[in-house]
């Protein structure tokens, strides 16, 4: 069973209100973006670019101080209200046990989510010479953009978003009910808390205007936002479900670097061999609150955007090799295709073996839990 079971001794009562875990919930949620309009340095302009490195340094201490606030409280309400000792509080956020082979196991699963762009990317544009030597990802992560993009960025928003208010939800449970939750409490866990995360990135909508005054609101800006909202939101779902699932912050962390780097999946048009390399630094990911690409105007697809459409010339590529690579690209667009297609059943098939872990937060669904 998961740790967080009450023994025969305790009441079987909530430990914390329905209404208390979602008052908290937003306030969380206001504590992570607010900051980012409270001082000079990280507030969005006109002329202030989000990606200069100050403001990075600015925007990145910020979630820091807010996610250190935000842990505290949930702290405080795990060990003075649910009156959870010390070690179970820090199982109660994920921090703590990190079990190895959950963490791969859980990154196997994505991988499978992402079977088709990772095949484009390590063998159709051939990446994986790059990934093997390692220079290019340390290169990458020691720009203030990459460290933004996929450390800071994937650390912070999983802290605050699953972290800290995943258990507030929790606590709304009697601790008996935790062997087996009830179907309306798990779909609160899984579908409903990710909506603060989605919710916190709404305020991109008035950061895109800002920075894009020429771009019509209707339908472009606003559209933008509510893909934004609904993929942020998507993943939070999944996010939620592996932390749930293997009692770690950690592996949803690890899936959301993984995600920050492919980018949503092309789900159309022609696969061209080398369309899709480019810098690392350029790519935009899933995003956190404040600290995502959409403020520069940029499009938040990731990785996958930039592989769509056979229009895109690589600026790695000569125009001789373009002619060359379409010759091969059908091929390479039906094995892409095929994967993506592949991937998502084998995802779904193994959906629930592969986050089956003896530190389960809860147990819900078709998992099998192991006596502690």
């Amino acid at each position: 069973m998961t740790y967080l079971i009450a023994t025969t001794e305790e009441p079987d009562l909530a430990p914390l209100s329905v209404s208390s875990a979602a008052i908290l919930s937003v306030l969380y949620t206001l504590v992570y973006v607010l900051p980012f309009y409270l001082s000079a340095k990280t507030r969005p302009s006109s002329i202030l670019s989000r990606d200069a490195p100050t403001v990075i340094r600015a925007r990145v201490r910020a979630v820091f101080i807010s996610c250190l606030v935000i842990c505290s409280s949930t702290i405080y309400v795990s060990t003075q209200v649910a009156k959870l000792d010390p070690w179970k509080t820090l199982h109660l956020l994920g921090w703590w046990p990190i079990d190895l082979l959950d963490l791969a196991k859980s990154m196997t699963l994505v991988l499978l989510l992402f079977l088709g762009p990772f095949f484009e990317a390590a063998v159709i544009d051939g990446e994986w010479r790059e990934w093997i030597k390692g220079k290019k990802i340390v290169s990458v992560l020691s720009t203030p953009i990459g460290m933004r993009n996929y450390i800071a960025g994937p650390l912070t928003e999983e802290i605050a978003f699953r972290s800290a208010i995943l258990p507030l939800h929790i606590l709304t449970n009697p601790p008996s009910t935790l062997a087996h939750l009830p179907a309306s409490s798990a779909v609160t866990l899984i579908f409903l808390t990710p909506l603060y995360f989605g919710i916190a990135h709404i305020h991109h909508f008035y950061e895109f205007r800002l920075t894009n005054p020429g771009v019509p609101t209707f339908p472009h800006a606003l559209l933008r936002s509510v893909l934004q909202f609904g993929y942020t939101s998507v993943f939070g779902w999944l996010a939620s479900f592996l932390m749930l699932r293997t009692g770690s912050v950690w592996t949803a962390v690890l899936a959301h670097c993984f995600c920050n780097f492919m980018g949503l999946p092309r789900f159309w048009g022609k696969v061209t061999p080398g369309a899709g390399v480019a810098s690392a630094v350029d790519e935009v990911p899933i995003g956190p609150a404040g600290l995502s690409d959409a403020a520069s105007g940029q499009s938040n697809y990731g990785k996958g955007a930039k592989r769509k459409g056979s229009d895109h010339v690589s600026r790695y590529s000569d125009p001789g090799s373009q002619a060359q690579a379409s010759d091969t690209s059908l091929p390479w667009t039906v094995v892409y295709y095929v994967l993506l297609v592949a991937g998502a059943v084998l995802f779904w098939m193994n959906l629930w073996s592969l986050t089956e872990s003896r530190n389960a937060l809860v147990a819900f669904g078709k998992g099998k839990q192991s006596e502690t």
